[in-house]
């Protein structure tokens, strides 16, 4: 799914992108100081773990289970927070002041409710308050599972902090109600050098601007022209192309010729319907590992974010995604050869194809992969 150079250098991307004259130290986030290290105490690096709704969990046991195995020097603060049920703000908070302590954070996906009463996702929350602006997500095709389309290789840099996901809205008139899209030069700027520094830093040879720009013209207009510029003023050297696509044509595009697009990056609703159908051009939402970073923190959580209620304790949920997603967070916090050993297993037994879970045509269940993994690292 991620090849072992892009793993260790989306950091290097995130530290040129977002502090590019401030000294960093080591980490896959933008670090200024000590200050903002990652915990560590008594040689065990503290993580905070939000399993989440759905099938959380299941594949954070699997995770755990995992870890525990090969003794993996990770101490975790769990905070157990749904988006199920009403009066858990104080639970979320709790959870936010960990990772602010922590500096990093796996987590599962945090069900958002539909009704006009519920509260406002937590997971874009996280997000905006912890000012996590660059999602990755990295859709690739895994060798000895077939898919509709081969040789699928492309990252979706998404920014995760403005656009339709502002939360701004309200009813002006009964029946009325205006929705603020929020689009900024400044955050575009630096998600534009984030995923420019990705491609260097990764080998890629191309970045796609997606964009609705036809039609709004002003705020995708502004992302679109930011684009532009910072391809041209500041990455024309490098010779990475750069071209721009219309959101609705790329969706098409991306089932019927995905092999063309490399690098993506594009506004914050936009990123969230590709990462799908990269997702499901690969495999799936049980198998597409994803992280974000900010200036100070990281989080790790899978790349296509479905809660998976549908199969919630029933053992059938696939935890690679999840899997992933924790040896991305292990190679952030620089535990290199752990995350070797996991990843590696977990690509060998997917590609084994003994043992696969029913998202991959298998029979076999969350416990089943889990422990063939495990048998796999000792």
């Amino acid at each position: 799914m991620l090849s072992n150079s892009l793993r260790t250098s989306v950091g290097s991307a995130m530290r040129t992108a977002a502090v590019r004259r401030v000294p960093v130290a080591r980490s896959m986030a933008t670090i200024a100081d000590e200050k903002r290290l990652p915990a560590k105490f008594g040689g065990k690096y503290t993580v905070t773990l939000v399993p989440g709704d759905g099938i959380g969990k299941e594949v954070a046991d699997s995770v755990k289970e995992i870890f525990d195995a090969l003794k993996v020097p990770v101490q975790w603060e769990q905070y157990d927070v749904s988006g199920e049920t009403t009066g858990g703000d104080e639970l979320f908070q709790e959870a936010m002041e960990s990772l602010k302590r922590n500096k990093v954070g796996l987590k599962g996906i945090l069900y958002t409710p539909i009704d006009q009463t519920g509260h406002n996702s937590w997971n874009v929350a996280m997000r905006q308050q912890l000012d996590i602006y660059a999602s990755v997500v990295v859709c690739k095709s895994l060798p000895g599972f077939p898919t509709r389309h081969d040789n699928v290789d492309f990252a979706i840099i998404r920014e995760n902090t403005e656009g339709e996901y502002s939360g701004l809205e309200h009813q002006s008139f009964p029946g009325v109600v205006e929705s603020l899209k929020v689009s900024t030069r400044a955050k575009a700027e630096r998600i534009a050098r984030f995923a420019f520094d990705f491609a260097i830093k990764n080998n890629r040879k191309k970045v796609t601007c997606v964009h609705k720009a036809n039609i709004m013209k002003l705020g995708d207009g502004l992302f679109l022209n930011t684009c532009k510029r910072i391809a041209e003023q500041e990455y024309g050297h490098t010779g990475i192309k750069f071209d721009a696509m219309i959101v609705d044509n790329t969706a098409m595009q991306l089932v019927s010729k995905p092999q063309q697009f490399d690098v993506m990056v594009m506004p914050n609703l936009y990123g969230t319907i590709c990462a799908n159908i990269g997702s499901a051009l690969v495999g799936g939402p049980g198998i597409t590992p994803g992280c974000n970073f900010g200036r100070e923190y990281a989080l790790f959580e899978p790349g296509c974010r479905h809660v998976g209620k549908d199969i919630m304790g029933t053992n059938k949920a696939n935890p690679t995604a999840l899997i992933l997603s924790a040896t991305m967070m292990l190679r952030h916090l620089g535990l290199e050869s752990q995350a070797n050993l996991i990843a590696g297993a977990t690509y060998d037994l997917v590609k084994e194809g003994k043992v696969r879970t029913a998202d991959l045509g298998g029979k076999a269940t969350t416990t089943d992969f889990t422990q063939a993994l495990v048998q796999r690292l000792l």
